[in-house]
């Protein structure tokens, strides 16, 4: 199995000196966006994915180790990391996170 090494860590960005700086920042921000809205969606089917496979071979609707680990990958961003990593594990679940 393959596992997820730790992120490298990114570059400084240098603080911009004017309204022009200040835009690039915003495309970049706007790129950034873009493109963790369709990690999240590939993430989503993802894990949809594995909890119908795991409905259908009579496994648990949730392996909560499983969770936990997701968790911790997230608590690197601090409080709101976890928070974040919640959503990202419900939105996963889909029905099969709802009794």
């Amino acid at each position: 199995m393959r596992h997820v090494s730790e992120p490298a860590p990114l570059p400084e960005i240098p603080v911009p000196s004017d309204q022009d700086g200040i835009d690039l920042l915003r495309v970049e921000i706007d790129a950034a966006d873009a493109e963790i809205v369709r990690l999240i969606q590939r993430r989503t089917a993802l894990s949809q994915a594995i909890g119908q496979a795991r409905k259908s071979l009579g496994g648990p609707r949730i392996v909560y180790s499983r969770e936990m680990a997701i968790l911790d990958r997230f608590r690197a961003l601090g409080p709101a990391g976890t928070d974040l990593g919640m959503l990202l594990l419900a939105m996963g679940r889909g029905k099969l996170g709802r009794k």
